[in-house]
Parts: structure tokens; sequence; C-alpha cells
């Protein structure tokens, strides 16, 4: 039987696209496409200027809302909302019960407001990650291999605020001194190759913006 295809919406409410926003949603993107999901990044203030920015396909990116894309109890009863205030963790049965995985919705105003409560309050169905932060990117990529690998949370292998090094091979820490490192303040996918599964480009964007300083980024 063929995979049921599911939808990853990540809902963009901040005016502006950082760089580091950038290389999550392009990692989301590539990952979804390897596994046969769609990625729609919803919400945008301008989609011609984001597809400029992130070079995706445009099919992907809305200006919409997730309550205008999915606008009725029946339509919304099929979206799962990844919530700490989920009413469960997130589990392999999930990917028959949900068509669509919703992510993000939590910056944009200031001040802030709950975005992630105004849509449990709408109708979105909740589920959790467990209660460590993850970056977008990871949310997405854990959130697909419980419901497209069928892997419970527990049976995951993770990496809990990490100590990337910066002075890496292929280049990426070039000019840093042995042994520099930055603490991630995140929980992270366990690599094959034993290291946390980062964006392609992430290290390097750290490695800029050292003289910034990590707040920067998060």
């Amino acid at each position: 039987m063929a995979q049921k295809q599911h939808t990853f919406i990540v809902e963009h409410l901040d005016p502006e696209l950082e760089e580091w926003q950038s290389l999550e949603y392009k990692a989301i993107h590539r990952e979804c496409q390897d596994s046969g999901a769609k990625f729609i990044l919803s919400g945008l203030k301008d989609a011609g200027a984001v597809q400029k920015q992130l070079d995706l396909p445009i099919e992907t990116l809305q200006e919409q809302s997730v309550e205008a894309l999915y606008s009725t109890p029946e339509a919304r009863s099929r979206v799962c909302l990844l919530d700490p205030k989920g009413e469960r963790d997130i589990g392999p049965e999930d990917g028959d019960l949900f068509d669509v995985f919703l992510f993000g919705g939590i910056l944009g105003d200031e001040p802030p407001r709950d975005r992630t409560g105004e849509l449990r309050n709408k109708g979105f169905v909740g589920r959790r990650l467990g209660p460590e932060q993850m970056t977008t990117d990871t949310a997405a990529r854990v959130t697909r291999i419980v419901v497209q690998q069928r892997k419970r949370l527990d049976e995951i292998e993770f990496i809990d605020r990490p100590d990337i090094e910066l002075s890496l091979e292929n280049g990426e820490g070039e000019g840093k001194q042995p042994g520099e490192s930055v603490s991630m303040p995140f929980k992270y996918v366990k690599g094959e190759d034993g290291k946390p599964v980062m964006p392609e480009g992430m290290v390097r964007l750290l490695v800029d913006d050292m003289d910034k300083g990590i707040g920067d980024l998060l």
C-alpha cells in the first residue's frame, strides 16, 4: 500500500524572514520532498518576495492563514497542531488520524500573543513533542519520523542542548580557534554520524554570527 501523503505547514507570522529561518524552511521543504510529503509556508506578508529569498516553488508559499486554508470544523479535524499543551504526545497512529501537521505561529506580534492558544481554541487538535524546546525544522523532522516511519518518540535518539564545534572541517570554521564552540539551547535528532541534525549552512551562519552572539539567532 502506498504511503499516505501528509502536509507539513509552518505558519510564519514574522514581518521579516531571518537567514536562520530560511535555512530551517529549506531543510523542511527538502526533507518533505524526499519523503513524499508536502510543505506549505503560510501566513506570509508577501509570498512573491519570500519566493525570491527562499527559491522554493511558489505553490508552497501562502499568504492565507491556516484558519483560511482550513475554514470548516471538518477540515480542521484533520489538522494536528504541534502544541506543548496538547492532550498527549504524538504517536504513529496520528499519521492515520491526521492529514496535516501544523507548526509555528508563535512569532510576529509585539507584544506577543499566544497564537498556538488561538489555534487550539479554533478547533485544531493538539499533540505534544515532549517538554524540551526544539527548532522548527527539528519539530517537523521528529513529527515526520513518528507519523511516516512510525517510530514512537521514545524510540528516536536525541541530543539535548549540544555544544556545536565551530572549528570544523570543510572550511566552515575557518579562522576560528580550535575548540571554539557554542551551546545550543534546543533538542535535536541524533544523526547517523552521532551529531545533531541541523540545516545545511547553519554552522556557517553560527560562525559568521559569533561576534553578534547566539542570542541573535534565537
